[in-house]
This record gives C-alpha cells, sequence and structure tokens, in this order.
C-alpha cells in the first residue's frame, strides 16, 4: 500500500541560516503561499515599533536631568523648539522643522546677554534633537556624550563647549543657526534617524564647520547608525573626535573633508615611512 509523506506546514528556505549574520529580513519561509505566521508576526511588530519611534514624544526633562548629571554639567541645557508646533505639522512641513522658532531664538540670544558671552566664541556648539525618533537620543545620547567629552578632556588641545541643547521638533539644519547664534566654529547635531524595520533606536551625527542659516548639505559630515546593534557608541565618538580634529585644522567639513578614521585599514606604512594605497598601483 502506497504510503504518502505528509508535507510540512512551513516550508523552510536554506538561507534561514544567514539570519545569523543579519537583520535583514531573508529566508523567511513560506507557509502554502504566505508568510509563516510567526514570521508576518515579528514583521509586524517591528513596524508598529518604527511608527512608535517616530511618533513617541521626547521626555526632555528626563533627558536633561540624566546629561546634567551624566556630564557633569553646571547648568541644565538649554531647552529649545523648532516653528514646528507639534509632530504633525513636524511631519507635513519638513522646512518648519529647520529653524527655531521665536521664542526659542530670543531666549538664547537672551541667555547669551546675561551669561556675558555674547561676542565668545567657542570651538563646539552640541545640539541634542529628537527628530524622527526620539527613543534614539533616550537611548544613546548619555552614553555617546560621556565617551566624547572624556575624549575632550583628554585631548591636549584646549576645547570651549558651547552650552548645550535640546530641541524639540528639529531636523538636521536646525543646528547651523543655533551653530550661528552661539558663536560656534562647529556644531555637532545628534539627532533621531528614520527608523527601519530592524533599528528604531538609530542615532545620527552631523557636523558642520562654520554653521550659519542656509547651508547645503554638502557642508556636513555624518556618522549614521549610531546604536548597540550598530555602529558602537565608543567607535562612533572615535571617528567623530578624528573628523572634529582634521575640521579644525583644515577649517572645513562635508564633502571637501575625508574621513579617515580608518586609514589605517585602507592604508599601509613603508619602510621609509611614506603611507600608500594598496588600491593604487604604483
Amino acid at each position: 500500500m502506497a504510503h504518502e509523506l505528509s508535507s510540512p506546514i512551513v516550508v523552510e528556505n536554506p538561507w534561514e541560516r544567514l539570519n545569523a549574520f543579519t537583520d535583514a529580513r531573508i529566508g523567511l519561509g513560506r507557509a502554502g503561499v504566505s508568510l509563516p505566521t510567526s514570521k508576518l508576526l515579528a514583521f509586524q511588530l517591528a513596524h508598529a515599533q518604527a511608527q512608535d519611534a517616530v511618533h513617541c514624544p521626547l521626555d526632555v526633562e528626563a533627558l536633561s536631568t540624566e546629561l546634567t548629571q551624566a556630564l557633569n554639567l553646571s547648568e541644565a541645557p538649554q531647552r529649545l523648539h523648532s516653528h514646528a508646533q507639534d509632530r504633525a505639522l513636524y511631519l507635513q512641513r519638513p522646512d518648519y522643522g529647520r529653524r527655531l522658532n521665536d521664542e526659542s531664538r530670543e531666549h538664547l540670544r537672551e541667555y547669551l546677554q546675561q551669561a556675558a558671552a555674547s561676542q565668545q566664541r567657542y570651538d563646539l556648539a552640541i545640539v541634542v534633537v529628537d527628530g524622527l525618533s526620539a527613543l534614539a537620543i533616550q537611548q544613546n545620547s548619555a552614553p555617546f556624550l560621556s565617551t566624547l567629552y572624556q575624549m575632550l578632556s583628554s585631548d591636549t588641545a584646549d576645547w570651549q563647549l558651547a552650552p548645550l541643547t535640546i530641541v524639540e521638533q528639529g531636523r538636521v539644519a536646525i543646528g547651523d543657526e543655533i551653530g550661528g547664534l552661539l558663536n560656534a566654529d562647529a556644531v555637532l547635531v545628534m539627532i533621531g534617524e528614520r527608523p527601519g524595520l530592524s533599528s528604531p533606536d538609530s542615532l545620527g551625527l552631523y557636523m558642520t564647520w562654520a554653521p550659519e542659516p542656509g547651508l547645503k548639505d554638502d557642508r556636513r559630515n555624518c556618522i549614521s547608525n549610531v546604536r548597540p546593534a550598530g555602529l558602537q557608541i565608543d567607535e562612533a565618538a572615535r571617528r567623530f573626535f578624528l573628523l572634529l580634529n582634521e575640521a579644525r585644522q583644515l577649517k572645513l567639513s562635508g564633502v571637501k573633508l575625508k574621513d579617515r578614521s580608518e586609514d589605517d585599514v585602507l592604508e599601509g606604512e613603508s619602510a621609509s615611512g611614506s603611507t600608500c594605497n594598496f588600491l593604487v598601483a604604483d
């Protein structure tokens, strides 16, 4: 009597083993003509987490307290707001997120006058912005800044830091206006990046030399995907610190500034002491 083998409900995909090396959704298998229920539910959960990251508000008070304690600041960070009044307007009008509202602009000017720092120049202004993922800012700001502050304090060069600022409903370009108002040579914008289905907590770092309103994206350097499951905090701080030093020496940033943080991988040192790129033939 013929014996028919019953086929499994879920057909496994041989590529599934690659999931051990990436968060990408590959080799998910199938159940009939559809995804297995567990894979479908995992996808829906990741999508919901990405949506929550976009719409979840930044807890500014908690973040301000955490940064003040972690960085041993003498005063709390300055709280600012973009021209976008709420999240809905922020998502509909990206241009509103690139400029401060009138109240925040006047607040910053009055603060500098009271602090007798209106004419003082700073080497670096650090601007913490919620962006499209407040979760990324809430989780990664204090660890990153703690590492960066330690590097700056240990450096032989003297670094004058502008008052720390936290911006709600902001975009990357808002740092140009803040850096200009603070008379800073360079500005670092720490912003929550657009969440992906596997990365709702990704932090982006954008540096601009000689910030002023109206600059284009080619004037900025970016370090992306800073998070525990992506680019590690210590490595991100190291890369930014090297980039900042290069910008300070050359007085520029953006496409004209090469990121040399990985030159030890691309270049080797010859016996004469000169460096040569192995990608270029002699």
